[in-house]
């Protein structure tokens, strides 16, 4: 593990404690149910689901609220505090994730049928490497929901203590379709931080 994603593991290990609540003051929780809910893409039922850099679970949390109960739910992430933050927050709702501690693109894992990715590949020293990385993870024809921080002033203030990145719409659709995926729909959050911050994209693995 690199010096630079082993001091980011660092500071999201300190943030854990206080990160759930955070993204729910901030909106992001609900956001993400408006996402999930804005259209109604299969599969649902006997689904088998991973959340990528999954943080405290917020985007599976989501996901579990509105949509018929997943076969399994995996919690990848390289921070143990975050992973057990969004257990918990999980089995509140009667869910019991496989937690799984490490990096995208350097753990195997069995294909699953939908990727869950929010604020993940603007962290990624190669974005187009974690999509194909993501396409990996999923059978041919699953499905992929991606949240992706975009360009705003908003974003200015938080790279301050990340260093992300942000995509425009136009260059986040070319590298989905570099990395093998056939874009569905984008979305637009409507309201709050996300809605100045964030954009998503469900997306088909194609090849």
């Amino acid at each position: 593990m690199g010096d630079t994603v082993y001091s980011s593991t660092r500071r999201y290990e300190t943030a854990a404690p206080r990160w759930g609540d955070k993204m729910r003051t901030l909106g992001y929780y609900d956001a993400y149910l408006g996402f999930l809910t804005d259209r109604d893409e299969k599969p649902h039922a006997a689904a088998r689901i991973v959340d990528v850099g999954a943080g405290t679970a917020a985007f599976s949390e989501a996901y579990v609220a509105c949509r018929e109960r997943p076969v399994s739910l995996t919690l990848l992430d390289p921070s143990l505090a975050m992973l057990k933050r969004g257990e918990a927050a999980l089995q509140n709702r009667g869910m019991e994730p496989q937690l799984v501690q490490g990096l995208l693109g350097e753990t195997e894992l069995e294909p699953f049928d939908v990727v869950l990715a929010a604020h993940v590949i603007e962290h990624c020293s190669d974005p187009d490497v974690a999509l194909r990385d993501m396409g990996k993870l999923l059978r041919p024809g699953g499905l992929l929901y991606l949240v992706v921080s975009k360009p705003h002033w908003c974003n200015s203030i938080i790279w301050l203590q990340w260093r992300h990145r942000t995509f425009r719409k136009e260059q986040l659709l070319e590298l989905l379709q570099m990395a093998g995926f056939e874009v569905e729909r984008t979305y637009s959050f409507p309201a709050g931080p996300p809605s100045r911050t964030s954009m998503g994209v469900v997306a088909i693995r194609s090849t």
